[in-house]
């Protein structure tokens, strides 16, 4: 790819869940949106869904898809990007929340760097940061650590770990669950951390059922909140 390209690659946050567009995606983002004639999704039937939800006009069968999930090698997906050699806008279009974070858009756009192309992040909903915001923790020093370990003696030693870096660092640790391992995910920090520790569960952010609370362990050992089969972000801090 030469330097004289026309094209962008976008960076387009989709809503999280079935909340409303206007709520949480600004409208310059349907602007961009109707520029663009290639997208790389996760899921193309979600993609269609959303990109008629925020305000497409332009005929979505003449647009093109492609994929990008956790399987895509890299040497399969810099094609998606040729359109940008004709003077093309192509979009990373997110599943849920912004492109690139806990999201496997970081592929694409490591390509596009290497190749001089503008890549533009739009404004959009992160329950990650949207989480951060609202629990009250350290928010100068925070790692966004991703999954934790399925198995549970795995899952404990690594919140062990988490908790030491916490009072070590002073940094906010963050993390995310398959929604149906919720509970599962609860009693293991209730079971690994100190009592005066302090854990901010956000569930359904930017959603109408959306609940951000943070308590000490100890609190929440009395009390577990109803968060099975829904996306919940889970922060620790002293």
């Amino acid at each position: 790819m030469n330097s004289k390209l026309k094209g962008n690659l976008y960076l387009i946050p989709a809503t999280i869940g079935e909340g409303p567009v206007e709520k949480v995606i600004p409208s310059y983002n349907q602007t961009i949106i109707n520029k663009i004639d290639v997208y790389i999704v996760e899921e193309i039937r979600t993609a269609r869904r959303f990109l008629k939800k925020a305000g497409l006009v332009k005929a979505i069968d003449d647009l093109t898809f492609h994929v990008l999930n956790e399987h895509s090698k890299d040497n399969e997906i810099t094609s998606y990007l040729d359109a940008i050699k004709e003077g093309k806008h192509v979009g990373l279009l997110s599943e849920a929340g912004v492109p690139c974070i806990a999201d496997p858009g970081a592929a694409i756009v490591k390509i596009a760097q290497s190749n001089n192309i503008n890549v533009i992040p739009l404004v959009g909903p992160s329950s990650i940061f949207m989480a951060l915001m609202a629990s009250g923790f350290n928010g100068q020093q925070f790692s966004f650590l991703g999954y934790l370990p399925v198995d549970k003696k795995l899952r404990v030693d690594k919140l062990k770990e988490i908790e030491k870096n916490i009072y070590q660092r002073n940094e906010t640790q963050l993390f995310i669950e398959t929604p149906y391992r919720n509970i599962q995910m609860i009693e293991s920090i209730i079971s690994a951390c100190r009592n005066e520790t302090m854990l901010c569960i956000a569930t359904d952010v930017s959603l109408e059922t959306e609940y951000i609370k943070t308590k000490t362990i100890a609190q929440w050992k009395k009390s577990i909140p109803e968060i099975n089969k829904r996306a919940t972000v889970f922060l620790l801090y002293k």
